[in-house]
């Protein structure tokens, strides 16, 4: 028996290989701290839980959903978006669609648009599922280096001409993960000419919209005139809300973009559960305070971090945005696995290499602010005994 050739293109998922690690070794016994994976460790907000027992209760729930989300769901997604973001106009039928969480969305997009040799543009370094979704889709994909002399943006002018005429999709992610990055309308307005340019059908994945620090607010691109012809964004209740486990999100955006991914959904997927969407509509009426006060945690966390690697002895400026700080592996080692693997055996600290998100990540490491303040120090306190600095 033998599986499809696709898959022999795929290295293994990078969160599964870290769960792997660190189950190894906590079996030999070792005090853990996982700054792997961006999973909030916060409770969903209370309001969100009652919304939802009372949903389950409710026997109109138990059958099958919308494809596309209950016109409820999509118009609360719809208000939401344009209560942040001073864009509306949306039509809920035609413009906006739900999603379980973030990640089955963007595959489908892939799906939706890609034809096998068809090429995509990708950011490299960036969430691994751009790159393994080009391939189950049979495409492509060109990658798009984030530098920090770019401010981690990509250099549209260095694309080509027959590279940009020739790509279906281009794929963004701001604020971005992994590396904090941040991007300004200014930047978006050039993307959406580019896009108009070229025929390219604009992705922003806008998960990390509300995770922002010291009085940033990301935009959307969709605030850019002329974005809803090329453009479509996808946002998910998980970071904001705490809420990854619950699988719930949206699409809004060009009306193509929608009808081609619902295409694939209606045939994949049997929509989210609406008990679920119910819960998502309580999350959307929560007041701009009760984030704040999430966010606070988070960059008191981030300043922890920024603060210990400054001790010692890292150059590393605080990001502004998302749920990681991304920094250079000290000068002593010779790649990113060899670092986080001396964190792990040395520490007992779990962090992803950087170039598990592609080549342009190998010298960087990513950690992430979802462990308590005490566990983050003790992290710091630790390296420091192991005499692991940057400048060593």
């Amino acid at each position: 028996m033998k599986t499809a050739s696709r898959l022999d293109r795929i290295p293994p998922y990078l969160f599964a290989e870290i769960d792997r690690r660190r189950d190894e070794a906590v079996a030999r016994g070792v005090d853990i701290i996982n700054m792997g994976i961006g999973d909030p460790d916060k409770p969903t907000p209370e309001i969100v839980v009652e919304a939802m027992h009372r949903a389950i209760d409710d026997p109109a729930t138990h059958n099958y959903p919308p494809y596309k989300g209950t016109r409820a769901y999509r118009e609360a997604a719809a208000n939401w978006f344009e209560r942040r973001f001073g864009v509306g106009g949306w039509d809920p039928d035609t413009q906006v669609i739900s999603s379980i969480g973030s990640k089955e969305a963007i595959h489908n997009t892939f799906l939706a648009f890609v034809d096998p040799g068809d090429l995509t543009l990708i950011p490299d370094p960036a969430y691994p599922v751009y790159r393994t979704a080009t391939i189950f889709a049979g495409g492509e994909y060109y990658t798009l280096p984030l530098l920090a002399e770019n401010q981690f943006l990509p250099d549209l002018e260095a694309i080509p001409a027959a590279v940009a005429d020739r790509a279906k999709l281009l794929w963004l992610n701001y604020p971005n993960n992994p590396t904090g990055g941040i991007a300004p309308l200014e930047f978006f307005e050039r993307v959406v000419h580019f896009a108009k340019k070229h025929d390219i059908l604009v992705c922003h994945d806008n998960a990390y919209s509300e995770m922002a620090y010291d009085g940033y607010r990301p935009p959307s691109i969709l605030q850019v005139p002329g974005a809803k012809d090329v453009a479509i964004e996808f946002l998910s209740c998980s970071k904001a809300y705490n809420m990854t486990g619950w699988r719930i999100g949206f699409v809004i955006g060009n009306q193509t973009g929608i009808s081609g991914l619902g295409q694939v959904k209606t045939n994949i997927d049997s929509g989210a559960f609406k008990a679920i969407q119910q819960a998502a509509i309580a999350a959307f009426s929560l007041s701009d305070e009760r984030l704040e006060e999430l966010m606070t945690v988070y960059q008191n966390r981030r300043n922890i971090v920024v603060e210990g690697l400054r001790s010692l002895g890292w150059p590393i400026v605080a990001p502004r945005a998302t749920l990681y700080v991304w920094a250079a592996i000290p000068r002593s080692f010779d790649s990113s696995l060899a670092f986080v693997s001396a964190l792990l055996d040395k520490c007992g600290i779990i962090v992803p290499p950087g170039n598990g998100y592609g080549e342009h990540g190998e010298g960087f490491f990513r950690i992430a602010l979802t462990v308590p303040d005490e566990r983050m120090r003790e992290a710091i306190h630790r390296m420091e005994a192991a005499s692991i600095r940057y400048d060593a």
